[in-house]
């Protein structure tokens, strides 16, 4: 208890509590409450969000092509702690694995079958089916990986590089100086742990659902609270205990496991599936992507009054952004030994192009069997995780693709709440650095247990819907630290040298160093314990 940062930690954890508690007492108001404030956030601050994810958008290709790309994480003799393999398999899996196997096939269904009103598409349509698969492009490509991208960079480098506390905070000193790094810091910190505790919550309520469902498909046995919990206690236990054999032992091992089952489903559902409309689809709908991109991504329906963007695209940009900064913090601490170039690669580029491509194969999928008579639509009446299963059923080997796709779901949650325990662990403490990074072991159970009581609790009474709001609601705060980080990247990037600690990886005109090689780590050494951790 005398590690604790107080201000850090109490207010999240009381918040739940007497969420929780309220919801029990009243339930209809505690609804009322938190949809009154999200529509209020919703329809006077739409504009903000889209403006915000597109500044974000910018700030991050301009990163990419500077010269701040080629500064490494840690300074230039640092070691990957991760290789490309591995640094791209736990990116993936933690951050938006969860999403892309929960909405990849009930989402396009929607825009398809209800397009937004304001722009007059007829729905089942051909437009509707290519409006539907290039919207799912916006929601899950580059825009969303942008909004991570931001606050993972600046930490790493706040971090390792300007040898700054582990706090969000540590990310505003090169525009605030160092006395943002006080009490602030931990209310900074607080703002972001009440909205990340929120997000998981939300997000391991849909995979207890989803998870239950597939169980259902499987066995027959009803769903409801006693099959929620005892699924919900089967993914915390499991996490908690990854969480506690250390980063390397734990989530290393399953994102890895979680990535080749997510390429042997895409496969099977690409050869089994109708093949040739999928690519036809895919072209056709990232063509329109393209020509449609920015009036989506600004899309709010103001002008008509249509609520569609609201419960979508704005929603999807609070979503994010309540998720990014605590989310940032994780990927910024797997980035060392990396260069900025190269982490942007793996946390933006590739996580996008593989998202498009899954979009593809099991949206595409969907949109088929539903323009064909499949009745997906009626499968999911008993909730959208019902989708992906009524879709695989349709296929040969769906006893086989069935049991491994539930697999992959429980795996999904198990290794982002691995890492997102593990930084609510460290935000909640003092004494994190680069050479002791992990937060202790109860810290970390101590979460898993909250977020699992909370998940039961909503899911049992208000449903997921409830705490999806909680969650949207710091998407508010986050947007304008995310747009503070993106003054401090564009400062820093100006002139690394000037924020670095190793003042000597530059040249006098400024010009990041080229990394030394492994040969002349080895005979130089380094006292930096953290670059000795690269696993093989």
């Amino acid at each position: 208890m005398k590690n604790i940062r107080p201000i850090a930690f109490w207010p999240p954890v009381i918040l739940f509590v007497a969420a929780c508690v309220y919801n029990f007492q009243n339930q209809k108001g505690f609804t009322r409450m938190i949809n009154d404030a999200n529509s209020w956030l919703m329809s006077n601050f739409a504009w903000a969000f889209s403006l915000g994810v597109l500044i974000m958008l910018t700030v991050v290709i301009y990163l990419m092509f500077s010269k701040f790309g080629d500064v490494r994480i840690g300074g230039r003799e640092a070691v990957p702690m991760l290789d490309d393999v591995r640094y791209f398999s736990i990116t993936l899996t933690s951050v938006v694995a969860i999403g892309i196997l929960f909405w990849a096939t009930s989402e396009p269904l929607y825009h398809l079958t209800s397009p937004p009103q304001s722009l007059k598409i007829t729905p089942n349509s051909p437009e509707a089916a290519v409006f539907s698969l290039s919207t799912l492009f916006t929601h899950w490509g580059f825009l969303p990986l942008a909004i991570y991208a931001v606050p993972s960079v600046m930490f790493a480098f706040s971090f390792y590089n300007m040898r700054k506390p582990y706090t969000l905070a540590s990310t505003l000193t090169p525009i605030f100086g160092d006395k943002v790094l006080g009490k602030w810091s931990q209310v900074i910190d607080a703002t972001c742990m009440y909205a990340l505790i929120a997000g998981m919550a939300a997000s391991l309520g849909t995979g207890v659902l989803s998870i239950a469902g597939g169980l259902k498909y499987l066995t027959g046995v009803q769903t409801g609270a006693f099959l929620w919990a005892m699924v919900d206690i089967a993914v915390v236990a499991t996490f908690v205990i990854s969480s506690i054999t250390g980063l390397f032992n734990g989530i290393k091992k399953l994102s890895e496991i979680n990535l080749a089952i997510f390429i042997l489903l895409a496969v099977i559902v690409f050869v089994f599936g109708p093949t040739f409309f999928m690519l036809n689809l895919g072209v056709e709908a990232f063509a329109n992507h393209l020509d449609t991109f920015f009036e989506k991504a600004a899309f709010t329906g103001a002008a008509a009054g249509d609520p569609w963007a609201g419960s979508w695209t704005i929603f999807y940009w609070c979503n994010w952004l309540a998720w990014a900064p605590i989310s940032g913090m994780f990927l910024g601490r797997i980035s060392y030994g990396h260069t900025i170039r190269k982490a942007l690669f793996i946390q933006f580029v590739l996580p996008a192009l593989f998202e498009i491509i899954w979009m593809v194969i099991f949206g595409g999928a969907a949109i088929n069997m539903q323009l064909s008579g499949g009745g997906l639509m009626e499968a999911m009446s008993a909730g959208p995780e019902f989708a992906v299963y009524a879709l695989l059923e349709k296929y040969p080997i769906a006893i086989f693709t069935i049991p491994v796709f539930v697999f992959c779901m429980f795996l999904s949650y198990v290794t982002g709440s691995d890492a997102f325990t593990t930084t609510l662990g460290g935000l909640s403490t003092t004494g994190i650095s680069p050479d002791d990074p992990e937060p202790s072991m109860l810290m970390k159970i101590f979460w898993g247990i909250v977020i699992g009581t909370v998940t039961w609790v909503m899911i049992t009474s208000a449903g997921v819907d409830g705490i999806k709001m909680l969650s949207n609601l710091g998407g508010g705060p986050a947007l304008i630290l995310e747009l503070l980080i993106c003054v401090s990247l564009l400062k820093v990037a100006s002139k690394p040298k000037v924020y670095d600690y190793r003042k000597h990886d530059y040249t006098d005109d400024g010009i990041p160093i080229k990394s030394v090689t492994k040969k002349n780590i080895m005979s130089e050494g380094t006292n930096d314990k953290a670059s000795k951790q690269k696993i093989s």
